[in-house]
């Protein structure tokens, strides 16, 4: 459900400091610009906000520039950044990506209403995408993240990442979050259409924390693989 938002943070690019709330991640609060041209994403955790901005620009531009060509040129979005200045006078980094119009994410995809033909062609690029991210995992030891989560509000977003829901993150992280229901892969419009990766953030836990996440999501990986092959066959998808 989208919201109108004021933030003196949209001055430097929005004339009267409202944009329309189009989504929220789970770090991430997600606008869309007046003209629907942009996307424009805006981390409101505290933990965000502590550190000297510029280093934060450096950081996620280079994470998303590695993430694009972790998924290839055809599956990745550019993203520019830009320091505002928040209401508490801070430097705040604010990242721009063009809106892909009338896109969806496969989180809300409807796999029965596709054809044969249209299903073959989300499952030959997602094993693309799980190829590519496994080869660049292999170089790199790292993987962009494919699946991603959704919060209504910050406010649930800080309810959902409470410690006393960490059973009910593990549950949706290896059970119910599947590569076919993911919040961060959009399905384009296009006569031709492609599946986009639109969240290039980094995992900033620690080397152990990271080791034991990308270990997990590979495996995971193989279940996906199962289910592509059911979609692709049947129109069957879990909800997620």
């Amino acid at each position: 459900m989208s919201t109108m938002v004021a933030d003196t943070l949209f001055a430097s690019f929005d004339t009267d400091l409202h944009l329309e709330r189009i989504a929220g991640g789970n770090e991430t609060e997600v606008y869309r610009t007046d003209n629907q041209k942009w996307v424009v994403k805006v981390k409101t955790e505290p933990e965000y906000l502590v550190g000297d901005p510029y280093q934060e620009v450096e950081l996620l531009r280079t994470t998303a520039q590695t993430f694009a060509e972790a998924v290839g040129p055809e599956h990745s979005l550019s993203s520019y950044f830009l320091i505002g200045q928040n209401q508490a006078g801070q430097g705040q980094v604010v990242v721009f990506q063009p809106y892909l119009d009338q896109a969806k994410s496969l989180f809300d995809l409807d796999y029965q209403s596709l054809d044969r033909a249209d299903r073959a062609n989300v499952a030959r690029q997602l094993r693309r995408i799980i190829t590519q991210s496994l080869k660049f995992y292999h170089r790199t030891g790292r993987l962009p993240d494919l699946y991603g989560r959704t919060s209504r509000n910050p406010s649930e977003r800080r309810l959902l990442n409470a410690p006393h829901r960490l059973p009910w993150r593990l549950w949706q992280f290896l059970v119910k979050r599947t590569l076919l229901r993911a919040h961060n892969l959009m399905l384009t419009d296009d006569a031709e259409p492609r599946i986009i990766l639109v969240d290039y953030d980094p995992v900033r836990r620690s080397k152990l924390y990271q080791w034991v996440y990308y270990t997990l999501r590979r495996v995971l990986f193989l279940r996906d693989y199962l289910l592509i092959a059911v979609m692709e066959a049947t129109g069957y998808v879990p909800r997620g």
